[in-house]
C-alpha cells in the first residue's frame, strides 16, 4: 500500500513562487514514477508534470519555464517548484504514484492552491 501526503499550498499573488511536496510511504520502488496533477473548478483533471524513476521529466506546455519538479528517493518526496505563478494555476495540486507493475496509480488528498491577480 502506498500513502500520499501533499505539503506546500496556499494563497499567492501572480508573480510569486510556491514550493510543493509530497511524501510517500509504504512499499515505495525508486522506479515508481511520481507526478504531480491539477484540477480547476469546472475542469478535467490534468497532468502538470512527471518524473520517472531515473529522473525524466515532463511538463504540460503551459508551465514550461516556470516550474520544476524534481525528486529526492532517499525520502521518498517528490518536489514541484512553482515560480512566476498566473492566477489561471489556481487549482487543487494532487501527488500522483505511477507503478508499471500492475499499471497501478496511487494518489494523494491533493492540496489547494489560489493564485491572486
Amino acid at each position: 500500500q502506498v500513502q500520499l501526503v501533499e505539503s506546500g499550498g496556499g494563497l499567492v499573488q501572480a508573480g510569486g513562487s510556491l514550493r510543493l511536496s509530497c511524501a510517500a510511504s509504504g512499499t515505495i520502488f525508486s522506479i515508481d514514477a511520481m507526478g504531480w496533477y491539477r484540477q480547476a473548478p469546472g475542469k478535467q483533471r490534468e497532468l502538470v508534470a512527471r518524473i520517472s524513476g531515473i529522473g525524466t521529466t515532463n511538463y504540460v506546455d503551459s508551465v514550461k519555464g516556470r516550474f520544476t519538479i524534481s525528486r529526492d528517493n532517499d525520502k521518498n518526496t517528490v518536489y514541484l517548484q512553482m515560480n512566476s505563478l498566473k492566477p489561471e494555476d489556481t487549482a487543487v495540486y494532487y501527488c500522483n504514484l505511477y507503478r508499471l507493475l500492475g499499471e497501478r496509480n496511487y494518489w494523494g488528498k491533493g492540496t489547494l492552491v489560489t493564485v491572486s491577480s
